[in-house]
């Protein structure tokens, strides 16, 4: 049975589709995002490619072109896409299960959304960075979150409210990780986290799919909330009321 990817597969990998990208008139600029824009990356760190497409080609050509050679060279099976304004991220898997990140956007669109971004050939225009998510639309989600599976454990539909109190918590940490300025989405800065805070939500997670131990869980990951409200105070002050009606059964 094949191993995991090696960095000589991933660097492998690098290369065949900067060929690609050389020998395709079509693509004017190209860039690595992620990890290794900014170094090595570490022995998991995926493959994140951004290319910029000559204005007045149709993105979607490309990508179809490209899915195909890559599909043909590199094995690549194509998981799914994330649309984004004039940008399509496409992403796939490879043997060894090494994650292969492609975007392609219009030539006129080319640019760093944030700071993890290194240009490898051609130019890029100065774009402001993506927003971090607001503290106001964390919280909410997760008062939402917290509604949505308090009604899951009523109805007992208990595999859903798990999904849900997941939710709770992982919302009220990335309030923790915009306060200590960490990085909020998709849970990058949740093991920077200081120790102690981190130990506040142990009791979060759900142990079992059963009426007490998610009522438990629910109302550890509403205290951890509370805990991480203090850039929402005046809209947490004003849903406390439903936020201890939700956690009285699981006290």
């Amino acid at each position: 049975m094949r191993s995991m990817f090696g960095v000589e597969d991933r660097d492998r990998a690098h290369d065949r589709v900067l060929e690609m990208a050389s020998t395709d008139s079509r693509v004017v600029a190209g860039a690595v995002l992620g990890s290794l824009a900014l170094g090595e990356g570490d022995r998991w760190s995926d493959l994140d490619l951004m290319f910029a497409i000559a204005d007045g080609v149709p993105v979607a050509d490309v990508l179809a072109d490209w899915t195909r050679s890559l599909a043909d060279d590199l094995h690549a099976v194509h998981l799914f896409d994330l649309p984004a304004a004039a940008t399509i991220y496409r992403v796939f898997v490879l043997p060894g299960c090494l994650q292969l990140d492609l975007s392609f956007t219009p030539a006129a669109e080319f640019g760093a959304a944030g700071p993890k971004f290194r240009l490898l050939f051609g130019s890029a225009v100065d774009k402001p960075y993506g927003r971090s998510p607001a503290p106001e639309e964390l919280f909410g989600l997760a008062v939402h979150h917290a509604l949505r599976a308090r009604f899951c454990i009523e109805r007992g539909r208990y595999w859903q409210a798990e999904y849900w109190i997941s939710g709770v918590r992982d919302y009220a940490l990335s309030l923790a990780c915009r306060r200590r300025e960490l990085p909020a989405h998709h849970g990058r800065g949740f093991d920077d986290l200081p120790a102690e805070v981190l130990d506040g939500f142990n009791d979060a997670l759900v142990r079992s799919p059963d009426r007490e131990e998610l009522l438990r869980a629910l109302s550890s990951a509403i205290a951890g909330l509370q805990r991480e409200n203090a850039e929402v105070q005046d809209l947490a002050g004003m849903v406390e009321p439903q936020l201890r009606e939700l956690m009285a059964a699981g006290s």
